[in-house]
């Protein structure tokens, strides 16, 4: 087998079988997807686990490793490619099967494994595919070790050893479903809605929730691998708007969204209003931060302008840091900076001891959404929100741009409000406060109203989010500039969703 892939393969070719497919851009900012069949083939990614098998090798990191797959029909043959390249390497690979994403991580504390390669495409369109990897527990790879894995991979520089072992851990689902209700039962009766989109997150998140104590409304918890009714993504407002229906119709205390493989979770009140995540984490923060006053807490630059001015969170002496987009970013500055927590607006939160293990996992999540409501008897998920000062936000808004641009555009766009604010230049009639730029760019107005533009880290698309603590008609004019000033550049398609 030649061992240095090539991105041009063509299916149904005799090339296709015997060499690797690869294509460069899948190896992304802190994961790595592709397209199956037309940028990756069973043999690019048995050499993307020959090449991970190789960096752990190189890094001086035990050859030990945990392995999982999602629940899609392709997932357990490339994860049988994956351990086939991490065997040959001189890996030990401990396979836990059918799995979510924090499952693998669980897994790595529960064997005392350094190292995750979990295969999945998470929320994707079917036909995606891709491994989230790490060595060194709680965190994931960042940019310097996918970059570093990429040139092992792209130059076939990697190294074949004996000694691979395949150890099976077929009771891993109970062991993890045991840890996470290992604990007092809530003593508040909470009727919770669990959709999970027919993804993996169906198999376990509903009994997480009885065991702890919920009474558990199912929808589209039965594994179904084309997610006939939407993608299991608690960002798409076709998810939220199920979830609140069914919310509503039920009579329920809180709506709980998982995507596919399991690491984030979103949220419908009682009143059947979806709640951005962010928000959610405000409340989150207000709770955790009365318990652990001066608690530090990481939040990404899509998130609300809330965690900086909220009076309650000031009161308890509670510090933000707004960082980069992205669940390896924020849990490795979380562990960094040895904070509480990180919340994500794409739902992906990180609980540091003693509420989690510094990973995110979306049952965690869960569960400490109904351990606030527990410690606030009187009042219901609405009631805390409405106790939240009022902004106005959008959800997260993605209109398409190739891999091989997006970088470029957001770069070109950052320029232009770098030089509109060096102009004194205004948007909806206010000048430019600040400009964010560790991830994207992020202009804030004078009055608080924001808008970022930052190039998806997981998909070729950009991302769009606005949010005015004054208007929804200022939050939606400072969409329409930014929305305006895209149309501008042919490399940006439609939106999957627009307000």
């Amino acid at each position: 087998m030649d061992l240095k892939p090539r991105a041009d393969l063509v299916p149904n070719t005799r090339a296709y079988e015997e060499i690797p497919l690869v294509k460069p851009t899948g190896f992304r900012e802190y994961d790595a997807r592709w397209l199956f069949g037309s940028e990756i083939n069973l043999l690019g990614v048995r050499l993307l686990g020959m090449g991970l098998g190789t960096m752990l090798h190189e890094r001086g990191v035990r050859p030990e490793i945990v392995v999982g797959h999602d629940y899609r029909s392709y997932s357990s043959s490339i994860k049988q490619a994956l351990i086939a390249g991490l065997l040959a390497s001189g890996c030990t690979v401990h396979d836990i099967g059918l799995a979510m994403t924090p499952m693998a991580y669980f897994a790595q504390f529960d064997l005392d494994v350094p190292a995750v390669a979990m295969v999945t495409a998470s929320h994707n369109d079917n036909g995606w595919t891709g491994v989230k990897m790490g060595m060194q527990r709680p965190l994931t790879f960042g940019p310097d070790e996918m970059a570093a894995l990429r040139d092992i991979v792209m130059e076939g520089r990697v190294t074949l050893r004996p000694g691979g072992e395949l150890k099976l851990v077929p009771d891993m689902a109970e062991r993890y479903m045991a840890d996470l209700s290992d604990r007092p039962k809530l003593t508040r009766k909470l009727k919770v809605v669990a959709a999970c989109g027919n993804g993996t997150a169906g198999a376990f998140a509903p009994e997480v929730l009885r065991r702890i104590g919920c009474e558990v409304v199912e929808l589209d918890c039965t594994l179904d691998h084309s997610f006939p009714r939407y993608n299991p993504n608690p960002e798409d407002m076709k998810m939220l708007h199920a979830l609140a229906e069914a919310v509503t119709e039920t009579g329920a205390d809180i709506g709980l969204g998982f995507d596919g493989d399991g690491d984030r979770c979103g949220v419908v009140d009682d009143k059947g209003r979806e709640l951005f995540a962010d928000k959610v984490g405000v409340m989150l923060a207000r709770d955790l931060s009365a318990l652990h006053p001066g608690a530090t807490f990481v939040v990404d630059v899509k998130s609300t302008g809330l965690f900086l001015t909220d009076p309650v969170l000031q009161e308890n002496g509670a510090k933000v840091d707004y960082w980069k987009t992205g669940h390896s970013h924020i849990k490795r500055r979380c562990a960094e900076i040895n904070a509480l927590a990180g919340f994500e607006k794409s739902g992906h939160y990180f609980f540091n001891p003693p509420v989690g293990r510094g990973y995110d996992d979306g049952l965690v999540s869960a569960i400490a959404i109904c351990d606030m409501l527990e410690r606030n008897p009187s009042k219901s998920m609405a009631e805390l929100r409405e106790a939240l000062p009022q902004t106005w936000g959008s959800p997260t808004m993605s209109p398409h741009c190739p891999d091989e641009k997006k970088y470029e555009i957001v770069d070109r766009v950052t320029r232009h409000y770098q030089r509109l604010a060096a102009g004194s230049g205004q948007i909806a009639g206010l000048p430019i406060r600040e400009l964010v730029t560790v991830n994207g760019v992020r202009v804030t107005l004078a009055d608080g109203t924001w808008g970022l533009v930052r190039a998806s880290s997981n998909k070729p698309e950009l991302v769009v989010v606005c949010e005015s603590p004054e208007s929804e008609d200022m939050m939606k004019a400072m969409f329409k500039n930014i929305d305006l000033h895209l149309s501008d550049y042919p490399e940006v398609g439609e939106y999957n969703q627009k307000i």
